[in-house]
C-alpha cells in the first residue's frame, strides 16, 4: 500500500510528497533497475514557444479555464519523491520532481459529478487516458524540474505530467491540458496496443480496448464541429 507523507523541504519551504512504496517490493514485476533516464517518446521534440503557451482544463468541469505558462507557475509547488517505471521494463528510483499538484488544478475547475475519466493533451495532438481517481492524488504533479534542474525538452520541458504509480507513457511529455470526460476515452498509446490503465504492479503493459464506442463516435462528431 502506498504510503504518502508530507514534510518540508528546506531551505525553500516547498511541501514534499513522500510517494515511495515502503511496505513492499520497490521495483515491480520483470523490471530492471537503471539509473540513466532513457529518452523515449513517439515523433520529434516539439519546439515551445512559451509566449503563446497555454494549459486548459476544460470538458465536465465547472469552471473550465486557460493558463499562461507564467500563470501556471505562480499556482503554489510541490516536490514529490518517487520511483518511476516504463513499459519497457526499466525502473529509475528515488527521483525527485518539482512542479504543481495536480489536485489543485483539478480543485480550481470543479469536476462536475459526472467526469469519471481524462484525456490528457500534450503538444502535437498527442493524448493519453487516465480514471479520474487515478489522476486526482497528491502526489500527481505538473513537473517542470527533476532532481533539481529544469527538465530537458527531451523529457518533456516545460512541462510533464507525473503519474508515479501507473506506467511512465501516462506521464506525459509536454503536457498541455485535461479534458474531463464521461467515459474513457483511449489515448495515442492506448489505441496502438497499450493497456488502459497501465499498472506496473499488476504488468499491465498490454491489452484489448474495451470502450464504449457510441460515446467515442460522439465525442468525434462534437469535436468536429
Amino acid at each position: 500500500m502506498l504510503s504518502v507523507l508530507y514534510y518540508w523541504r528546506m531551505p525553500d519551504l516547498l511541501p514534499v510528497v513522500d510517494a515511495i512504496p515502503h511496505d513492499r517490493n520497490r521495483v515491480p514485476p520483470r523490471q530492471a533497475v537503471t539509473r540513466k533516464w532513457p529518452v523515449l517518446h513517439y515523433g520529434d521534440v516539439p519546439r515551445v514557444d512559451l509566449a503563446t503557451w497555454r494549459f486548459e482544463v476544460s470538458g465536465l468541469v465547472e469552471h473550465p479555464y486557460t493558463l499562461t505558462y507564467d500563470e501556471l507557475l505562480a499556482l503554489p509547488h510541490q516536490d514529490t519523491v518517487c520511483d518511476i517505471h516504463c513499459v519497457t521494463r526499466w525502473s529509475r528510483l528515488d527521483n525527485h520532481f518539482e512542479g504543481i499538484p495536480v489536485q489543485d488544478v483539478l480543485r480550481r475547475a470543479q469536476p462536475r459529478p459526472e467526469a469519471t475519466h481524462v484525456l490528457v493533451h500534450a503538444e502535437q495532438g498527442y493524448t493519453t487516458n487516465l480514471p479520474l481517481s487515478d489522476l486526482d492524488r497528491p502526489e500527481n504533479l505538473l513537473a517542470f524540474r527533476h532532481d533539481g534542474v529544469d527538465l530537458t525538452p527531451e523529457h518533456g520541458w516545460p512541462l510533464r505530467l507525473l503519474v508515479p504509480h501507473l506506467y511512465f507513457w501516462k506521464s506525459a511529455k509536454w503536457v498541455r491540458g485535461f479534458e474531463l470526460l464521461d467515459f474513457d476515452m483511449p489515448g495515442f498509446w492506448e489505441q496502438n496496443g497499450y493497456h488502459m490503465r497501465g499498472d506496473p504492479w499488476r504488468e499491465e503493459r498490454y491489452g484489448s480496448v474495451h470502450v464504449d464506442q457510441v460515446a467515442i463516435n460522439r465525442y468525434r462528431n462534437s469535436s468536429k464541429k
